[in-house]
């Protein structure tokens, strides 16, 4: 496995060792020794799937406290743009998003520790997505940052996108409370 840091300071990209043959391909989505070294915690506790069509927009979700998650996520069929917001509330990428294209094709997972708002779009017909979680859905823990927020500006690579009523009504970025707080 390769693992990249990004220019967000804990946010992680993993490239896993294909072996591809005239049969397909094998490769390892998580082993807890190699992600221990790579300083990724090993405390998985929930595993999630969806599936989503063309311009679906999901997001900008996180949990607070004792629920706050960590997220590995990881496109089995399709392609994503994956984005996490900094909003550890000091940190010196605070309000920054990072997005990345994720795809069958190309196998890559992000990093996504505790402390960042999550979402992605849809950039192919269908996307099938699974993400393990360092701690399980919590309804009264979960929060969520509006998709469109003129503050995070983000480009999701679409246009007309569906998004459900409920992240039409998230908080815009101004609003969040410091939930979070950036330790170096």
């Amino acid at each position: 496995m390769k693992i990249e840091n990004t220019k967000i300071k804990d946010l992680k990209i993993i490239t896993p060792d294909i072996f591809s043959d005239e049969r397909g391909y094998f490769f390892e989505m998580f082993h807890t020794k190699k992600f221990k070294e790579m300083e990724i915690p090993i405390n998985f506790v929930q595993d999630n799937q969806s599936f989503s069509k063309y311009r679906t927009i999901r997001g900008l979700h996180y949990q607070i406290g004792e629920f706050a998650q960590g997220k590995l996520v990881h496109v089995v069929q399709g392609k994503i743009l994956d984005v996490a917001v900094d909003i550890r509330f000091s940190s010196p990428t605070f309000g920054k998003y990072f997005s990345i294209e994720l795809s069958d094709s190309n196998q890559k997972f992000i990093w996504i520790p505790p402390g960042f708002a999550h979402g992605f779009s849809v950039l192919s017909e269908t996307a099938v997505m699974f993400y393990k979680c360092t701690a399980v859905y919590s309804p009264t823990h979960e929060r969520g940052i509006l998709f469109n927020d003129p503050d995070l500006n983000i480009d999701w690579k679409i246009e007309n996108p569906l998004v459900s009523e409920k992240d039409r009504k998230n908080s815009n970025f101004r609003e969040i409370e410091k939930d979070f707080v950036f330790r170096k």
